[in-house]
């Protein structure tokens, strides 16, 4: 936000992809609503730069991921490697919009018309199929789409840094 590279940031709050996994528990999600920001702006997110938002609030990304679905297969994403990590990981019964969770990922992208997306190394399958999602749609609709790149950290030690639970 401050190398001045780009005209807007946006900062997403993922309350609605944080269902995928916790449905039975929303009051966790609404909570980690207020955790997180309060983290954003710990690490010195500043508002009046960068647009942080919540998803749900933007009712519009929940619509084009469902148009979204209809350009991509199921073997696709049986194929995601971050998806097959993830499933394996958690070892439960798979809910449909947890394993949908690529595409919901590019309508948050592409729906900001994203050109740059900073993410560890184990998001590079995501925005891979981001990339998919835009060349599919823009050659049935035309170019319409912004087809993102990725932004990996300089630093080694952040190329994927563990969550608090270890992994």
């Amino acid at each position: 936000q401050n190398s001045g590279l780009y005209d807007k940031i946006f900062i997403m709050i993922a309350d609605a992809q944080a269902l995928t996994d916790n449905a039975d528990n929303p009051e966790k999600v609404r909570q980690n609503i207020i955790e997180v920001a309060l983290d954003y702006l710990s690490v010195g997110l500043d508002p009046t730069k960068s647009t942080i938002f919540i998803q749900n609030q933007v009712t519009e990304l929940c619509e084009l991921s469902f148009y979204y679905m209809n350009l991509v297969t199921v073997s696709r994403l049986q194929r995601n490697p971050t998806v097959k990590t993830e499933i394996k990981m958690r070892n439960f019964d798979i809910p449909v919009g947890f394993f949908c969770y690529p595409i919901s990922q590019a309508a948050d992208i592409t729906a900001f018309k994203a050109t740059t997306v900073p993410v560890g190394e184990d998001q590079a399958p995501m925005i891979e199929q981001t990339r998919e999602i835009v060349n599919r749609f823009n050659h049935i609709y035309g170019e319409t789409l912004v087809e993102p790149n990725i932004l990996l950290p300089d630093n080694a030690a952040c190329l994927r840094l563990p969550g608090t639970d270890g992994k």
